[in-house]
């Protein structure tokens, strides 16, 4: 290495005056070097070796005599550079400075350099001693006044500049850790012997090999090199500067090459999160309490080229896409053949249970982790979310068959996959997930679609037996009280129930809530078709309604269904609004009725008050009109959920056109 740094050193001094000169001047610098490597010199021509030859004491041993001068020496570099740049100053004031004054000075410079050389290129290969930090920060110093010297020459005429003039010290500094940083890197990614034989290829032990010397050496210059730095010179970031190209180039030339799929994702592993898009972020490098926050991350870019990346990606992307399809194909495949088999899901804790969600979210999961990891723009996991997708899709199609096949096993097999739906509507509406809103909505509709297909199954049979008591509501036998038509409903509906004790609590509540929402759009729609013109059947009406609406509630609100209490309060309201008779009282109810339920429409209201008889024509329009200008003007404020939409009354339109003036 030292002839190394000599050759260095004969390409900065370039003046045609001291050309022939500095050729004889370099041939007795090299040859102090090679002496000095040999054997101790007693031929030195600088006062620098003469004050060391006059120092040796003659008991010690020649090997300790020259390391302690050569400490002693190299400790003393900056006082060195003051001296020659004294020196320098006074030779050159006269108009005719002696040949053999300049070139004496000219060795002496070339000496003082090869010494500030051989410190800063010893200084990630040395243990970092109290002496050797001292002799790196002379060096440093030393630089600074031979750059500041540059300085002051370029202010001076030409003719008189010496022809070693300008030093570039810090060029050349900056050139020699550049090459020392190629030298180190290149030496760690053929190093064999550094515990990366657990990696399962010579790609990934040669890429960690790089990391681990990129993390060391930046550890070493930020806790012991930058103090023998002044600020100014930013030496952390000189370094992590050169580290960065150098482990660029060698990435960039890996890059190149035909990579199979475990290389080429361990490799964007290092590119994308190890510097994920423009940052310097070896997590286990500078996230260290050393590093963090010291390196200008933002300046170093990416490690590999825009091309590279997305031709990498694209291949890495693809593999796991075709992972991720087949995995679920086969999934649902297995899962198809247990219910065609005529098989009975599992029960756990007394309910049936399907893994089918469990294990696709698990799936769906680690697929997205391994990605958020390795892509650089995150946007690419809906790659792989957009399967789930197709998933459900797929899913929802095959449970709507099989219910069709009405196999022995449907209610088993339909309560374990409620659970699924209620597994996979969670994964969904996660909003820490990676799913786009779009991706969210579109599965959203299909586990909609696949619950009711479930919901339907059960309540098909329910509606049916139910009907019978809906045609009895508001006939004269109910509103009298001769005959319990809702306590006659729930008793059968409790005998129906009893069969989904087996199903999940959650999907049994929300399978219930259904249940409560249809059993009151039932009696709402049936009331809207009753025709009731005297006053005092609007208000026994009102009546029976509102202790109809406390029975219903009561009794899912006892099978833990408390979700739908909301449901009584529809009852209720209505129930009011046909009590009621002064058109005043009417018209706020009716308001009321439309802020808290903005789904109301007109057509609603219409219909409503084309049950009270008593009104005119010019009152109902009035009250139409104040509850359209009494809206709530932000729907999305707090109200509650949609009820009214689902109860159809295209048959008032005919109506609403008689009473509208």
């Amino acid at each position: 290495m030292i002839w190394v740094l000599v050759l260095m050193m004969r390409g900065f001094l370039l003046s045609s005056r001291g050309q022939q000169r500095r050729v004889c001047v370099w041939g007795e610098v090299a040859g102090g070097i090679r002496s000095r490597e040999s054997a101790p010199s007693n031929c030195l021509v600088t006062e620098l070796k003469e004050a060391e030859m006059r120092e040796r004491a003659p008991g010690l041993s020649c090997a300790e005599d020259e390391l302690d001068r050569e400490e002693q020496e190299d400790q003393e570099l900056e006082e060195i550079s003051r001296r020659l740049i004294i020196q320098e100053e006074q030779i050159f004031s006269h108009n005719s400075p002696s040949e053999v004054d300049e070139d004496q000075l000219l060795i002496d410079f070339e000496a003082l350099k090869m010494k500030i050389w051989m410190a800063i290129h010893n200084t990630l290969t040395s243990s970092s001693s109290s002496g050797q930090l001292d002799v790196l920060r002379s060096a440093v110093a030393s630089i600074q006044q031979q750059e500041a010297q540059d300085q002051r020459w370029t202010c001076r005429p030409d003719n008189r500049l010496p022809v070693w003039r300008p030093l570039n010290c810090v060029s050349t500094h900056n050139t020699l850790l550049q090459n020392m940083v190629a030298s180190r890197l290149t030496k760690a990614a053929e190093d064999e012997l550094s515990g990366t034989d657990s990696l399962s290829s010579p790609m990934k032990r040669q890429v960690c090999r790089m990391g681990k010397r990129v993390k060391d050496d930046l550890l070493t210059v930020a806790r012991t090199v930058m103090d023998c730095y002044p600020p100014h010179m930013d030496i952390l970031n000189v370094y992590a500067g050169f580290y960065h190209q150098r482990f660029s180039a060698q990435l960039t030339e890996l890059a190149a090459s035909a990579l199979g799929i475990d290389d080429c994702s361990y490799l964007l592993f290092w590119v994308n999160d190890c510097y994920p898009h423009v940052c310097f972020h070896l997590r286990t490098v500078l996230k260290h309490e050393d590093l963090d926050g010291k390196i200008k991350t933002a300046c170093l870019g990416s490690l590999l080229q825009h091309n590279h990346l997305e031709r990498l990606e694209e291949q890495y992307l693809s593999h796991k896409e075709d992972q991720v399809k087949l995995w679920l194909r086969t999934a649902l495949k297995k899962e198809e053949d247990s219910w065609l088999s005529g098989n009975t899901p599992e029960l756990i804790d007394t309910y049936y249970f399907s893994p089918l969600a469990a294990d696709v979210i698990q799936v769906i999961n680690s697929f997205v982790i391994e990605l958020h990891h390795v892509i650089r723009d995150q946007s690419k996991t809906q790659r792989i979310t957009a399967h789930l997708e197709s998933f459900l899709h797929s899913y929802e199609t095959s449970i709507k068959e099989f219910v069709r096949r009405n196999q022995g096993n449907t209610d088993s097999v339909i309560k374990a996959h409620l659970v699924c739906e209620q597994q996979f509507r969670k994964y969904v509406t996660d909003p820490t997930g990676s799913l786009s809103e779009q991706q969210q909505r579109r599965c959203l509709d299909t586990l909609s679609a696949l619950r009711d297909c479930g919901y339907r199954y059960f309540t098909c049979t329910i509606h049916g037996l139910l009907k019978v008591f809906y045609s009895h509501l508001w006939t004269y036998v109910w509103l009298d009280g001769e005959l319990p038509v809702v306590d006659s409903m729930l008793t059968s509906l409790s005998r129906q129930l009893m069969d989904l004790t087996d199903l999940n609590a959650a999907c049994r509540e929300s399978l219930m809530t259904a249940v409560h929402q249809d059993m009151v759009l039932q009696y709402v729609k049936r009331m809207m078709k009753t025709k009731m013109k005297k006053r005092e059947q609007q208000v026994g009406g009102a009546q029976r309604m509102k202790e109809d609406a406390q029975k219903i509630n009561d009794f899912f609100k006892d099978g833990g269904c408390s979700a739908s209490s909301w449901l009584g309060n529809v009852l209720c309201s209505v129930a009011e609004v046909l009590r009621l008779q002064d058109p005043g009282s009417v018209q706020l109810e009716l308001v009321c009725l439309a802020r808290t339920f903005p789904d109301l429409s007109d057509a609603h209201v219409s219909a409503l008050l084309s049950l009270k008889t008593g009104l005119s024509a010019a009152e109902v329009h009035a009250i139409r009109r104040s509850v359209e200008e009494n809206r709530l003007l932000d729907v999305s404020t707090d109200h509650s959920p949609p009820f009214f939409s689902k109860v159809k009354v295209n048959w008032i339109n005919n109506k609403i056109n008689q009473i509208r003036l």
